[in-house]
C-alpha cells in the first residue's frame, strides 16, 4: 500500500512540474532554407579576343597619273581578315568599356588609272596592314523575357569607339615599281551583335563597320592616297571575366 501511494505521489508531482522543466528548456526554431539571391551582373574586369573576316571600300583613289589633281573611283572591294585582344570592364548595369588592338590585313581594293600618255594606266591594286587601337563602349541588353542577369543568357549589344589606324601602304600596278609607305590616322568603329553569356566566359558575333580617315603612302615621288576607308567586318569575340 505504501508503495502504491509513493508512486501516485511521484507520478502528480511529475506533471506539476512538466511545465516548469519545459520552460526551462532551449527553443530551437525550425531551420528554414532561402534560396540565393540573383542580384543580376556585377561588376567586373575581363580580357577579350577577336577574329573578322573584312571588305574594304573606299569611293576614291588618288593616284600618281601625271594629271595633277586626279582621282579615280575605286572598282573592286578589297578582301582579308583581322585579329585583335583587349582589356575592359563591365558595370553590371549594361554599360562596359575596353581598349582594343588589332591587326588588319586586305589586298586587292583597286582602281583603274587612265589618261592619255600615261605610263601608269590600268588596274592598281592596295595591299594594307594596320595596327588599329580604340577606346570602345557597348551597352549589352537582355534578349527574351529573362533580362540580362548573372549568367545571362543571350543578349544584344550595340558600340562605338574611337583611336588612332597605323597603315602598311603597297600598291602594285602596271608600268611603275611597286610603291610602298605608311602613314598614321584617324581610326573610329560602330558595332552591332548577339551572344551567349555562360558566366565565366561570354561569346558574341556580330557586325563592325571600322572606319579610317586615309591611307596614305607617303611617297614623294609616286604619293598614293585614300581617303575614307571602310572595313566592314564579321567579328566573333570570346570575353573572359575576372569575378
Amino acid at each position: 500500500m505504501n508503495k502504491l501511494i509513493a508512486a501516485v505521489m511521484v507520478a502528480g508531482a511529475a506533471v506539476v512540474a512538466a511545465p516548469a522543466l519545459a520552460a526551462d528548456m532551449p527553443y530551437y526554431p525550425p531551420v528554414i532554407d532561402v534560396p540565393d539571391v540573383d542580384y543580376g551582373v556585377q561588376g567586373a574586369f575581363y580580357l577579350r579576343g577577336s577574329a573578322a573576316g573584312n571588305g574594304l571600300w573606299a569611293k576614291e583613289v588618288s593616284h600618281p597619273s601625271g594629271i595633277p589633281d586626279t582621282v579615280f573611283a575605286t572598282d573592286d572591294w578589297g578582301f582579308g581578315y583581322s585579329v585583335g585582344a583587349g582589356v575592359g570592364y563591365e558595370t553590371g548595369t549594361g554599360l562596359r568599356f575596353d581598349v582594343t588592338a588589332d591587326y588588319l590585313a586586305n589586298d586587292e581594293l583597286s582602281t583603274t588609272v587612265s589618261g592619255s600618255a600615261n605610263i601608269a594606266n590600268g588596274q592598281h591594286k592596295l595591299e594594307l596592314r594596320s595596327t588599329i587601337l580604340l577606346a570602345n563602349a557597348y551597352y549589352d541588353f537582355g534578349l527574351g523575357d529573362g533580362g540580362y542577369g548573372a549568367a545571362g543568357g543571350a543578349f544584344g549589344y550595340v558600340g562605338a569607339g574611337a583611336g588612332v589606324a597605323f597603315n602598311d601602304v603597297i600598291s602594285h600596278g602596271p608600268g611603275l615599281p611597286d610603291t610602298r609607305g605608311h602613314n598614321t590616322s584617324f581610326a573610329a568603329a560602330g558595332m552591332v551583335g548577339v551572344g551567349y553569356d555562360f558566366g565565366q566566359v561570354v561569346a558574341d558575333i556580330g557586325y563592325r563597320a571600322l572606319y579610317i580617315n586615309s591611307v596614305e603612302n607617303d611617297e614623294p615621288l609616286l604619293p598614293y592616297s585614300v581617303a575614307n576607308v571602310w572595313a566592314h567586318e564579321v567579328r566573333g569575340t570570346l570575353r573572359y571575366r575576372f569575378n
